[in-house]
């Protein structure tokens, strides 16, 4: 038998084509897949340069918002409640109002002193005329028993009269101008409080007129009220608890007022600039809904720094931990009212740090103040009115 007959010889295995059908083929399919797998590599290099190094992702990152705290300006026992936890309140709503009876007796109170202090301003000054009127008299007295000593001095010269009856007249010019001295010193001491004001500005009255405007406001703050919109939360106080300034009754979380705290590690702050765009996705609607905000500024310290017992790495077992620095992000007020948010909710953040001119530092505080409220103020004039029309009443009567 022949070589070339024989079908596993090596002849048929290399020259023969026919012995080996699919090689062209599989170098193909091994060249194909080369290609794949450098352009992959290349399209992952240029997205690791072009995407992933033009941006800092963190999962440790919270929802934050305003807690505001709605407490008592005044003493009192509760009387009712007019807002539960979870409910949506008003700026301005009626949420708890104390029992008026006390408040109210302290008002009238300071109206009757504010009356009192009026009618004893009248007499002193009605006094001051009196008091010259007495000056006057007194006056009168020494110059009449002066021109009786000035009769009497001749007629004891030439023993007239006895030196008794002029040692009298000159005891009683002396008793004349003493009490001209008293009188004069009595209208000086009166007429220094009165002289130079009105009695309606009288530091007495506006005084008198100050206790009974903080009385009237003591009154009206039995009703407490909310200071911003949002939702309840945190109600601590009970119908017939007795409260104090300073009593924390419940507190109001203001939900189209959020941000997002991401503590970044400070490897990952490099790059981080104000002003860069965010991307955040909560984990209470996953990646259905994606969040778009700024970042507005970076805190001065990081998390550590400003805990209740900093950490004292002056030790001989010193390891070294990795920081982190929180990070304030805004988020879209429209977005927001879309797709509502709560107060400590989990996030992904993702800043893109492609534009890296913006400062690093946030801005100076504006002028203008970043929160406000209306609904604590009090019609003061209204007060001032009653308490003209108190002074006007005892000043008439």
């Amino acid at each position: 038998m022949t070589t070339e007959n024989q079908p596993n010889s090596p002849a048929n295995l290399q020259g023969n084509p026919q012995s080996n059908p699919n090689g062209p083929k599989r170098t193909h399919v091994l060249l194909g897949m080369t290609l794949l797998f450098l352009l992959a590599g290349i399209g992952y290099g240029v997205y690791y340069s072009e995407v992933l190094t033009q941006r800092e992702e963190t999962d440790n990152a919270y929802v934050g918002g305003n807690l505001i705290t709605l407490t008592s300006q005044v003493t009192g026992n509760v009387q009712e409640i007019r807002a539960d936890e979870t409910q949506m309140v008003k700026a301005g709503a009626e949420l708890i109002k104390l029992d008026p009876l006390d408040a109210d007796l302290a008002l009238r109170q300071a109206e009757a002193k504010l009356g009192a202090t009026v009618r004893q301003l009248r007499e002193r000054y009605a006094n001051v005329a009196q008091y010259d009127a007495t000056i006057l008299q007194r006056k009168l007295t020494l110059q009449q028993a002066e021109d009786d000593l000035a009769r009497r001095a001749p007629l004891a010269a030439d023993h007239t009269l006895s030196t008794e009856d002029v040692a009298h007249a000159r005891q009683a010019v002396a008793e004349a101008k003493a009490a001209l001295a008293v009188a004069v010193s009595q209208a000086d001491a009166v007429r220094s409080s009165v002289t130079g004001v009105n009695l309606a500005e009288h530091p007495s009255v506006l005084a008198a007129k100050a206790d009974f405007v903080q009385a009237w406001l003591a009154m009206r703050r039995n009703a407490i009220l909310a200071p911003a919109s949002g939702y309840v939360a945190k109600r601590s106080v009970q119908v017939g608890a007795h409260v104090t300034p300073g009593t924390v009754l419940m507190a109001i979380v203001p939900l189209d007022q959020l941000w997002v705290d991401a503590n970044f590690k400070e490897s990952e702050l490099q790059n981080l600039r104000v002003g860069q765009a965010v991307r955040i996705e909560a984990d209470i609607y996953g990646g259905k809904v994606e969040y778009h905000g700024r970042l507005v500024g970076l805190s001065a310290g990081t998390g550590s720094a400003f805990s209740l017992l900093p950490a004292q790495n002056a030790t001989g077992n010193w390891i070294k931990v990795v920081q982190r620095v929180p990070v304030r992000i805004a988020l879209d007020p429209k977005e927001l009212t879309d797709h509502p948010l709560r107060i400590g909710l989990s996030t992904v953040v993702t800043v893109d740090t492609h534009h890296r001119d913006g400062p690093v530092l946030g801005a100076a505080m504006p002028a203008t103040p970043v929160y406000a409220t209306q609904s604590l103020k009090q019609p003061i004039s209204d007060a001032d009115a009653i308490a003209a029309r108190i002074i006007a009443t005892n000043l008439a009567q």
